[in-house]
């Protein structure tokens, strides 16, 4: 069964040479108890609100799959949160979820899929070194981006909770389909 592995929130705001001259992409897991609001992880910020947050953007889900991949690529461990992803699933193919999916999470929390991430030049500095280059594009065509989530019902998760699909609506395009244009 499909299961929550980490909830994450920043850990600190850091300095980027990006036009708001901060990054929130340090996201580091919590301990015990998170609670979960419309707008997502109790104490979890966004330096950028104008490409992340807001209630289409509350959450962003990355599975332990895939960073079990590009540990594998990038030669070096990916604890929880290094894709600045609040929830680290395993178990479940984020990306082959289908826009309008819901997902609970513990015995409360319902998620709903609204897109993929859409990766960017912060997310290449943060890789850093020799690796940043053609970062974008290389995670792009790679096609494991994760998917933002909106918050439909509140309450708190924790590490080692369940997670079921409870919906998934038939033909709708699946987060790697939107991401490619399918």
């Amino acid at each position: 069964m499909p299961f929550l592995r980490a909830v994450c929130a920043v850990h600190q705001l850091r300095p980027d040479a990006g036009s708001n001259g901060v990054t929130a992409i340090d996201k580091r897991p919590l301990t015990g108890a998170a609670p979960v609001g419309r707008y997502g992880v109790r104490g979890d910020v966004q330096a950028n609100r104008k490409h992340h947050g807001g209630l289409d953007k509350a959450l962003y889900a990355y599975a332990q799959e895939d960073a079990d991949f590009w540990a594998r690529q990038l030669d070096r461990e990916l604890p929880p949160g290094w894709f600045g992803e609040n929830l680290r699933m395993e178990g479940l193919d984020v990306n082959a979820a289908r826009v309008g999916e819901v997902w609970r999470i513990g015995d409360r929390v319902e998620l709903e899929v609204t897109m993929p991430r859409t990766p960017c030049a912060t997310f290449a500095r943060w890789v850093g070194g020799s690796q940043a280059r053609g970062w974008v594009k290389r995670f792009s065509d790679e096609g494991r981006l994760g998917a933002y989530l909106r918050v439909r019902g509140t309450g708190s998760i924790s590490a080692g909770d369940p997670v079921v699909v409870v919906e998934s609506p038939d033909g709708a395009p699946t987060v790697r389909e939107i991401y490619r244009g399918v």
